[in-house]
């Protein structure tokens, strides 16, 4: 393996659903700490970030709700698959996120599990939940968007509109 190959990050398991659900204020990176069979089950590709958010306890930061099912071949040395997870943070970083999730609304979500050379990181993302009709107006701002680039290119092409 190349050294270029080792530093792209390959992406294990996203959460697509916290970009609609949230407003993303920052992103960070973290390492997470895990167990032998946890790394074989998320090099063979299976994780999910659907439920999962981030809690701060006496300065360390924990992830909760993270599924990846237990490996086949691990027999009794397996994993619980939904365990609390310790993410792998600088003590100033995650002081510094831990004043900004005491203020209302603002919650630790991660983004992407990927692999970086041969570690596990995770994209922590500090969010701010989104109400019902926020939702719906980045729906319609992203459908004029969509609208307005698929015109332009009508456009460009010198085609008609109906």
């Amino acid at each position: 393996m190349s050294a270029r190959e080792k530093t792209q990050a390959s992406a294990i398991a996203t959460n697509r659903r916290a970009r609609h659900e949230y407003d993303i204020e920052q992103t960070y990176e973290a390492g997470i700490s895990l167990v032998g069979s946890e790394v074989k089950t998320l090099r063979a590709g299976k994780a999910s970030l659907q439920d999962a958010y981030g809690v701060i306890n006496r300065d360390e930061l924990w992830v909760y709700g993270m599924h990846i099912p237990e490996y086949p071949q691990a027999s009794m040395l397996n994993h619980e698959p939904a365990r609390a997870r310790k993410l792998l943070m600088h003590r100033k970083e995650i002081q510094k996120l831990q004043a900004k999730t005491q203020q209302e609304g603002y919650t630790l979500i991660p983004l992407k599990l990927y692999f970086k050379g041969n570690k596990v990181k995770v994209e922590l993302a500090l969010a701010k939940g989104r109400k019902k009709w926020d939702k719906r107006e980045a729906i319609a701002k992203r459908e004029a968007t969509r609208e307005m680039a698929k015109h332009a290119g009508a456009v460009r092409r010198g085609e008609r509109r109906p």
